[in-house]
């Protein structure tokens, strides 16, 4: 018998009506060696890989991404700001990668060096999601309000094919605004505003 120390790499196709349940350790391991997909896990630990963005996306992130750090570089003594490829473990066990977020300093500096790890153990206080063409709006709404269940004091959901944006906060109804030119980061980053004339482009 030759034993062959290689183990190729299988691929599989699941119908989207079967889930992949992995647990916290599998996720990892899952992400460490697939860098380039940006995988989820829901709270249930059913794995969510979401496919590449169009150019489109990719382009309104850039800019969405761009203005946050502008502000964070002036606002450093504030707390963390992350872009969509950085994942967080919230409190329910989901591990989410929001499109762009920000963690407060007492908030990241409170956590251990364990907590940290490879996916923070934490909901950040604010939360961006991006709707691109494939994205089902009801899953993002979704996803909006388990950021804010589990922390998070502020949440945007922009909607390019619409021009227009749903904002998340705890204790009161979603406000829905159409085709705003800006946002204001509010009491939680005090001094941001986006620009959405750049993102939506």
């Amino acid at each position: 018998m030759v034993n062959n120390s290689e183990n190729p790499t299988l691929s599989m196709e699941l119908p989207s009506s079967i889930g992949l349940g992995v647990t916290q350790a599998q996720f990892a391991a899952l992400a460490a060696v697939n860098r380039d997909l940006k995988l989820e896990r829901t709270a249930q630990g059913e794995l969510i890989v979401n496919p590449p963005t169009g150019w489109e996306t990719g382009k309104r992130n850039r800019s969405l991404t761009g203005q946050l750090d502008r502000w964070y570089e002036e606002n450093e003594n504030l707390g963390e700001a992350f872009d969509s490829s950085t994942g967080f473990i919230l409190p329910n066990g989901a591990t989410r990668s929001p499109d762009a977020s920000w963690v407060s300093k007492a908030r990241w500096d409170g956590l251990t060096t364990e907590q940290k790890g490879t996916f923070a153990n934490i909901c950040p206080d604010f939360v961006v999601e991006l709707r691109s063409s494939s994205d089902r709006l009801e899953s993002l709404q979704q996803k909006m309000r388990e950021y804010i269940e589990n922390g998070a004091s502020l949440g945007w959901l922009l909607n390019p094919q619409q021009r227009q944006v749903e904002i998340y906060r705890p204790g009161v109804e979603v406000e829905v605004l159409d085709n705003p030119s800006e946002l204001s980061g509010e009491g939680v980053l005090p001094g941001f505003v986006l620009n959405l004339r750049r993102v939506w482009g």
